[in-house]
């Protein structure tokens, strides 16, 4: 009997990056095995555009007017609004492959072992799998890693555990914080193919408009969420995020912590001693200095990752110039 072939899977984005952050993240997937990208481009990047065109694992589609214009309700205000209609939209017409991921670009799968391998070992029935995130965290500029190997924290996936870690690690701030993390610990998801019903959001998926209760999680495949790699980064983006990404007002506070959501944090901390604040906040808490590491160390959430995305890059799209 000939043995059956590993399942496939892909991702869908829906991203707004300049050509290098796009093809970092495109190349990444690719050497890791994905069968198909699906890349929504809220905003054209011709040069990353020309590449993806020209591979054949990837699909790319730029959001233009022209395309919203063919929805009813045209295009939602909201980013994340118009993420989950472009991961249903390719999920529903013909992904290409047995699991389709819903990632962002700042997001890179880091599997210990063959995605395709921990799909398979799936159960039958299995709708979704979980892959956790470790949040990556800055260099410290007087005590840089080597070249190629990035810091991150991980998580406690019991919140209990998580609480007490994050309090222990951060007595200044760990009421407020969930693990440490700035951003999500849901992670994402990787959803079966082929199935009727459903629907993706940013986390999860939905069959008939209910999240599935039946997720597995995927202990091998974290997932590496680059979301401030520096502090330069983190104030660029920290006025969107909290007026509209992920320290919006809307967004729940940490489980089990002081009552303050992730908006009420910063907006107490930018008012006591703005930017320099923040940058302070941002040492401690997402500078992988000696004294974090250390600490992390001990709650055996310290990851050290071999991670090149440039490297990748180039040896994917070998035709681009060198700087993307």
């Amino acid at each position: 009997m000939t043995p059956a072939s590993p399942p496939t899977w892909g991702l869908v984005a829906t991203i707004k990056a300049n050509s290098r952050d796009i093809l970092d993240f495109a190349a990444h997937h690719i050497a890791l095995g994905a069968h198909r990208l699906h890349i929504y481009l809220d905003e054209d990047a011709p040069t990353a555009r020309r590449a993806l065109k020209a591979h054949p694992k990837a699909r790319v589609t730029v959001t233009d007017a022209a395309y919203w214009a063919r929805r009813r309700d045209g295009r939602p205000e909201k980013h994340q609004a118009r993420q989950s209609i472009n991961a249903t939209r390719a999920y529903r017409r013909n992904p290409q492959v047995d699991w389709l991921l819903h990632l962002d670009v700042d997001e890179f799968l880091i599997p210990a072992r063959p995605v395709s391998a921990q799909l398979a070992a799936l159960p039958p029935g299995t709708l979704s799998a979980r892959a956790r995130p470790m949040e990556a965290l800055a260099p410290d500029p007087d005590d840089p890693p080597p070249d190629g190997l990035i810091h991150a924290r991980a998580l406690a996936l019991d919140p209990a555990v998580r609480r007490r870690q994050t309090r222990a690690i951060h007595p200044d701030f760990g009421d407020d914080l969930d693990g440490g993390f700035l951003s999500h610990v849901a992670g994402k998801v990787f959803t079966r193919t082929g199935q009727d019903g459903i629907g993706l959001r940013i986390h999860n998926a939905l069959r008939d408009g209910s999240r599935d209760p039946d997720c597995v999680e995927l202990p091998d495949c974290p997932l590496l969420h680059r979301h401030a790699p520096d502090l330069a980064h983190f104030l660029a983006a920290f006025r969107f995020r909290h007026a509209r990404g992920s320290y919006r007002s809307e967004l729940k506070p940490a489980r089990g912590g002081a009552g303050l959501t992730m908006h009420q944090f910063f907006a107490a901390l930018e008012s006591e001693g703005g930017n320099d604040a923040l940058a302070a906040f941002f040492h401690e808490v997402c500078t992988a200095t000696p004294a974090l590491r250390d600490k992390l160390s001990r709650h055996g959430l310290l990851r050290e990752i071999a991670f090149d995305p440039a490297r990748t890059r180039r040896r994917i799209f070998p035709d681009l110039p060198a700087d993307g």
